[in-house]
C-alpha cells in the first residue's frame, strides 16, 4: 500500500497524542545511553495507560535460567484454582522495558481472559546481548510447562506472548516449543518484529513521526546484537532468518497465532508477511489490523481507544485457545 501522505492515515486522536509526545520530548531516545533510556521509558510507562486492575493473585519470584541467573518474574492472576497461564515478554527494543513497564497490560489481559499472566524479566542489552534475551525467555517458558503446578498453574494450557521485542521472543520461543515436545495453545503477538533488516515498505513509509522512528529500531539492535551476522540469525528474524544449515526457520506445527499490528508502524509488513507463512504452514491464524494507530498503541489505553479493543480481541483468542 502507498499513501502520499502516511500521517494523513493517522486517526485524529492518534494524531493528537502524538502531537504532544513531540513537544514533550526533548532529546530523542536514540541520542540516551541505554540506561537513560530505561529510566526515561519507564518514568512514562503508565502516562496513557488504562487504571491498573486490582488482582487477586501478584506474586514475584524467580525462575532460573540456564547459567543460573535468577530472572524475576510477576504473576498476577484472578481467584481460582489451576488456571491457564499466558507467559508475557515485554517489548523495548530488547534494551529497555521491564516487569514494571508492562504490569497494567498483563493485568488487564489477565482480568479480560480469566487466566494467569506471567510477565518475565528477562536480561537487558547491552550488558547482556543475543540471544540472551532468547534464551532467558525459553528457559522460564520450560519451566511453567514442567514446574508451574506448583504455583497453581495448569501446565497442560499455556500459551506465550509479547510485543514488538517481546513477540519476536515469543514468536521464536513457539518454533522451539514446537521442537521440544512443548504444547502450546496460542502464540499472542502484538507488532511483532520478524525480520533481521529494516528493509520493507512500510520501514519506509513510516520512519520517521509515528513513535518509533527508524532511528530508534537501529539503536535498539545495535545494543543487542553481536556482530551483523547476527540479524540473519531464526532466532533474532523468524521471518527471514536462517537456521546454522542455512534454511528458513520451518513453522509447521507451532501454536496457532493471534496477530494484533498497528496499521502506522515501520514493524506492520512483517507482522503481515509473518501471519502469510504461518499460514502456509498450515497455521492456524488470526490476524487484526488496527487502523490509524502507531507502534505501542496498546499501551495508550487512556487516550486511544482501539487499545481497549486490542485488549479485548486478545483476551477473546486466549479465553478461545484455553477453552475458557
Amino acid at each position: 500500500m502507498s499513501h502520499r501522505n502516511p500521517h494523513a492515515l493517522l486517526t485524529p486522536t492518534m494524531h493528537k497524542v502524538l502531537e504532544r509526545m513531540h513537544r514533550a520530548q526533548k532529546i530523542p531516545m536514540h541520542a540516551l545511553t541505554p540506561q537513560q533510556a530505561r529510566s526515561l521509558y519507564a518514568g512514562a510507562a503508565e502516562v496513557l495507560e488504562l487504571p491498573r486492575q486490582n488482582m487477586d493473585r501478584v506474586e514475584d519470584f524467580t525462575v532460573n535460567a540456564r547459567d543460573g541467573y535468577p530472572i524475576p518474574v510477576r504473576l498476577v492472576a484472578p481467584a481460582g484454582p489451576h488456571l491457564p497461564v499466558l507467559v508475557y515478554l515485554h517489548g523495548g527494543g530488547f534494551t529497555i522495558g521491564s516487569i514494571a513497564t508492562h504490569d497494567i497490560l498483563c493485568r488487564r489481559l489477565s482480568h479480560l481472559a480469566h487466566c494467569a499472566v506471567l510477565s518475565v524479566d528477562y536480561r537487558l542489552a547491552p550488558e547482556h546481548k543475543f540471544p540472551q534475551a532468547q534464551e532467558d525467555a525459553w528457559d522460564v517458558l520450560q519451566w511453567v510447562a514442567k514446574l508451574g503446578a506448583e504455583r497453581g498453574l495448569d501446565s497442560q494450557r499455556v500459551a506465550v506472548g509479547g510485543d514488538s521485542a517481546g513477540g519476536t521472543l515469543s514468536a521464536v520461543c513457539a518454533i522451539l516449543a514446537r521442537d521440544a515436545g512443548v504444547k502450546l495453545c496460542l502464540q499472542l503477538l502484538f507488532y511483532p518484529g520478524t525480520v533481521g533488516h529494516q528493509n520493507t515498505a512500510s520501514h519506509k513509509r513510516f520512519a520517521k513521526g509515528f513513535l518509533l522512528d527508524e532511528a530508534q529500531i537501529t539503536y535498539f539492535f545495535e545494543h543487542y546484537i553481536r556482530s551483523p551476522e547476527d540479524r540473519d540469525d531464526w532466532r533474532f528474524a523468524p521471518l527471514d532468518g536462517r537456521t546454522p544449515e542455512g534454511h528458513e526457520a520451518e513453522l509447521h506445527g507451532v501454536a496457532p497465532a493471534w496477530l494484533g499490528l498497528a496499521e502506522c508502524d515501520p514493524l506492520v509488513d512483517e507482522g503481515v508477511a509473518y501471519a502469510d507463512r504461518l499460514r502456509m504452514a498450515g497455521v492456524p491464524v488470526d490476524l487484526e489490523i488496527y487502523r490509524g494507530v502507531v507502534h505501542e498503541f496498546i499501551k495508550m489505553g487512556r487516550a486511544v481507544p482501539e487499545a481497549a479493543q486490542a485488549h479485548a480481541d486478545a483476551a477473546r483468542a486466549l479465553k478461545e485457545a484455553f477453552q475458557l
